[in-house]
This record gives C-alpha cells, sequence and structure tokens, in this order.
C-alpha cells in the first residue's frame, strides 16, 4: 500500500494556463465541501506559508527581468517544498480535502516547455520537493479560446505580473505542454473546458473531482441554490474559501 492510499486525506490539484478560472472554481468546490462538513484547505503556489508567500513576491515580480530560469525553478521548489511540509502533508494526515491551485504539473509546463529547462532534472527536483505528497486528482482548466485570450483574462484587472509578461509563444508552450500532461496521465488528470457561464463549467469540475471524494456522479451537491448563495455572498462579503491572500488557512 502507497502513503497515498494510507492518507486519510484528499489531495486536488489545479493546473492550466493563465486566466482559465482555477480560482474562481477552487472557491465553488471548496464551498460544497465545507458544507458537508469537511475540513478544506485552499492553497495556492507560489505562496500558502509566510516564506512561501515572500518568495512568491520576488519571482513574480517584474523588477526581476533579469532572473535566470534555474534561478526561477529553485524559487518555486523551495516555496512548494515549505508548503508540503508546512500545510499540505500535515492536512492530509488529518484527513482534511487540500485543494491547491498549481503544484509540480506547472514547473513541467513553465520551466520545462516554457523555459527549456530540462524535464529529466525537473522531474528530480519536483520529487525532492513534494516529499512524497502527490495529487489524487488534477483538474486542468483550459480557456476555450488561444493563450492570448487567458493572458487577456489574467492581466485584465492587474496588468500582469513577470510570469504574465513572459510572451505569447511562451505562453503557448505551456498550454500546449499541460495538453500533453493531461494524455499522459488521463486517470489524474481531468480537463475541464471553460464555458460562457461560470455554472456549467463548475458542473464539470464537481464531476471531474466526484470520485476522489466519495461522491455520486449522479447527485453532485450542485443546485440553482447553491449557486444563489455564491451570487449573494459575492455581492457582501468576501467567500471565506477564497484562497487569495490568506491562503494556507481552513476553509
Amino acid at each position: 500500500m502507497t502513503d497515498e492510499q494510507r492518507r486519510p486525506g484528499v489531495f486536488v490539484t489545479f493546473e492550466g494556463g493563465e486566466g482559465a478560472g482555477k480560482t474562481t472554481h477552487i472557491n465553488f468546490l471548496a464551498d460544497a465541501v465545507r458544507q458537508q462538513g469537511r475540513e478544506v484547505i485552499c492553497v495556492r503556489e507560489p505562496g500558502g506559508t509566510a516564506i512561501g508567500e515572500a518568495l512568491r513576491s520576488i519571482v513574480l515580480d517584474d523588477a526581476h527581468a533579469s532572473m535566470s530560469h534555474e534561478t526561477e525553478l529553485l524559487i518555486y521548489e523551495a516555496a512548494r517544498s515549505q508548503l508540503v511540509r508546512e500545510v499540505i502533508a500535515p492536512a492530509l494526515e488529518r484527513g482534511s480535502v487540500v485543494f491547491c491551485d498549481r503544484f509540480c504539473d506547472s514547473t513541467i509546463a513553465y520551466q520545462g516547455h516554457g523555459r527549456g529547462l530540462p524535464l529529466d532534472f525537473l522531474m528530480r527536483v519536483n520529487e525532492f520537493a513534494c516529499q512524497g505528497v502527490r495529487p489524487d486528482r488534477t483538474v486542468l482548466m483550459k480557456t476555450s479560446g488561444t493563450a492570448s485570450v487567458g493572458l487577456r483574462r489574467a492581466t485584465h484587472h492587474t496588468g500582469g505580473d513577470r510570469m504574465e509578461h513572459a510572451g505569447l509563444d511562451f505562453h503557448a508552450r505551456v498550454n500546449q505542454a499541460f495538453d500533453e500532461v493531461a494524455a499522459a496521465e488521463p486517470e489524474r488528470v481531468r480537463v475541464v473546458v471553460s464555458a460562457k457561464r461560470k455554472r456549467d463549467t463548475a458542473r464539470c469540475v464537481f464531476a471531474a473531482v466526484a470520485d476522489v471524494l466519495g461522491w455520486d456522479p449522479d447527485d453532485l451537491p450542485f443546485d440553482e441554490e447553491f449557486f444563489a448563495e455564491i451570487e449573494k455572498r459575492k455581492k457582501g462579503l468576501r467567500p471565506e474559501s477564497c484562497p487569495g491572500e490568506d491562503a494556507g488557512r481552513s476553509c
């Protein structure tokens, strides 16, 4: 029996190019799981710990345009190792459901295919940073258009960060890499293409994780009242399950 089979928790990662809606659908999913009385931990990469958030501010800062690809990789892996050790592994051991916005597949896509660093080395350093923790399921979120569509969504409000400014060719390679990861591991990776209506996309996301969460795929915890409550909350207070600045806390 493997460590993943023995641990009581569930680990789901969300991957995809820029502007695919990962954070939005982590929020929806976390709300549904929390309503069933389960502890949910939402984290993001890089980040989720004090050390990880400090490293995030460095690696995504446009002021560091001269950062080498090797330095970029090691910052991401350092943040990941801290997140696994401090948050993810303990949460899984106590039976929590952990949702992570990006994980080791992003390293293969961004630093491997995007930056051109050697994939065999990336796989080894991923294994070292992950400390034996692997996702039970990965949801690959995709936009219905090209990389430029996702970039426009991602940078519409903030103007973008250092990674988002890496160029269309870079992000096209990243998106292609994610497709290759999904094709290579169909049992772990489920692809969800964003629909026009968020609730339609959410329905697909819920179905993609139903088996690992112990849900009946024909009776998902999802109805019009669920989204009515979400919309009401959006107009008032920020959802408690949001994995943004307070990533790493219980949802």
